[in-house]
């Protein structure tokens, strides 16, 4: 026996709660001399082609609420390239949290420390993207692609906004020269008579979320924006644009193109940020308990990040005297006070305390001037070593995670 379907015969697909979509016939089968297994052949791939059509526009954040459901692996998001790239690596290692890729060109390593973890690189944008559909349940990303990306999603959680990397701000600069050069504040910019509605100021960015509404909030009306990713500095010059919106590190490149920045004009900072899913932290087993052993790792190591621990000897009579005199000094307070205890000596066959060992934390711009104040009260034998880690009684951010999280 064989069968066949009518040319004009149509799928229908039917919207539920479940990913996977239901199909009916329109039209009824009639028999033909097209063998049954063509048939089911063909059926397979219509029907495995809608579904992948779902399933992507579920990642593409088609839906608005997708359950954290189907694996149990914690899913951490690094930048898979450039400086961002490295310094995440680099920050993890320093917390001792090391990632194996077992090939570069693999986009998903492991962290034997957390054995529980998969680490997936992606571009920042992606990473923010993948958070958002239940990919993704951690990850480290900028600020600024956070707002971009993001545009103010309530499941987006920040965990840690300042990991020490990445420094830059969003700001907008305008030309040296001709129309805008007495120009120096955001609210002079908005108050040129050039811009109207059939010729309004013209903006080139690729952050075409954030532009607009820093401009809105700002009260600035006549206002376009062109979409650009690189190059921007440009645009002004070749008489495209005349302003740019783009992310400034050390102003020099604007310095080189004859841009500078105004008054007004930035429209956030941002660096390097530990990144969640409310929903992964809520839903997900292990999620939370994850994200407390990263956050106290990341916490003590840059706590730590820039101190060093200073011990010297100093002849005294007693623990309170020496430490009166210490305390004299602004640069040897450590973090809660200096900690003082005696030295043991052994003279013609008895001990004897004559000298009493301070040890305080100083942080590295203050450190030789606070080796110099500790000679001036009778300090000597001083020993320098960097810290590696201050792990308060409780990680402070931990106990606003919770309360962000409502628990």
């Amino acid at each position: 026996m064989s069968i066949s379907i009518p040319l004009n015969t149509t799928l229908q697909y039917s919207s539920s709660s479940s990913l996977l979509p239901s199909f009916s016939l329109s039209s009824p089968i009639t028999s033909s001399a097209v063998p049954v297994t063509g048939i089911r052949q063909r059926c397979l791939r219509m029907v495995t082609s809608c579904v992948s059509n779902a399933q992507k526009s579920v990642l593409n954040g088609a839906t608005d609420a997708v359950s954290v459901v189907g694996r149990e692996q914690i899913r951490l998001g690094l930048p898979s390239k450039g400086r961002m790239a490295a310094d995440s690596l680099d920050l993890l290692k320093d917390c001792q949290l090391f990632v194996k890729q077992v090939n570069p060109r693999q986009y998903v390593a492991q962290i034997p420390q957390l054995p529980n973890t998969e680490v997936w690189f992606q571009r920042p944008k992606d990473i923010v993207r993948k958070l958002l559909s239940g990919d993704l349940d951690l990850g480290i990303v900028g600020l600024d692609i956070v707002g971009e990306f993001g545009q103010g999603n309530e499941d987006l959680i920040i965990v840690h906004e300042a990991l020490n990397f990445g420094d830059c701000h969003l700001s907008l600069a305008i030309p040296n020269y001709g129309i805008f050069e007495n120009i120096k504040s955001l609210k002079e910019l908005a108050q040129m008579p050039q811009w109207t509605e059939e010729r309004p100021l013209r903006v080139a960015t690729g952050f075409t979320y954030l532009g607009p509404k820093f401009m809105k909030e700002n009260g600035i009306k006549h206002v376009t924006f062109s979409t650009a990713d690189g190059a921007l500095e440009a645009a002004p010059a070749m008489g495209i644009a005349d302003a740019i919106l783009d992310l400034v590190s050390s102003g020099t490149t604007l310095k080189e193109n004859n841009l500078k920045e105004i008054e007004g004009g930035v429209v956030l900072k941002s660096q390097a940020a530990l990144v969640a899913s409310r929903r992964a932290l809520t839903e997900r087993k292990g999620a939370l308990e994850t994200v407390h052993e990263v956050l106290e790792r990341l916490e003590a190591h840059l706590k730590a990040d820039g101190q060093f621990t200073v011990v010297a000897n100093m002849r005294g009579t007693d623990a309170e005297e020496v430490a009166e005199r210490v305390k004299t000094q602004p640069s040897l307070t450590g973090l809660q006070g200096p900690t003082i205890s005696p030295v043991y000596c052994k003279r013609d066959g008895k001990v004897s305390i004559e000298y009493y060992a301070i040890v305080i934390c100083v942080p590295k711009k203050a450190l030789y001037e606070s080796v110099q104040q500790l000679r001036a009260v009778g300090g000597s034998g001083v020993l320098v070593s960097p810290l590696t880690y201050i792990f308060d009684e409780e990680t402070p951010r931990w106990s606003q995670l919770l309360s962000k999280l409502g628990m």
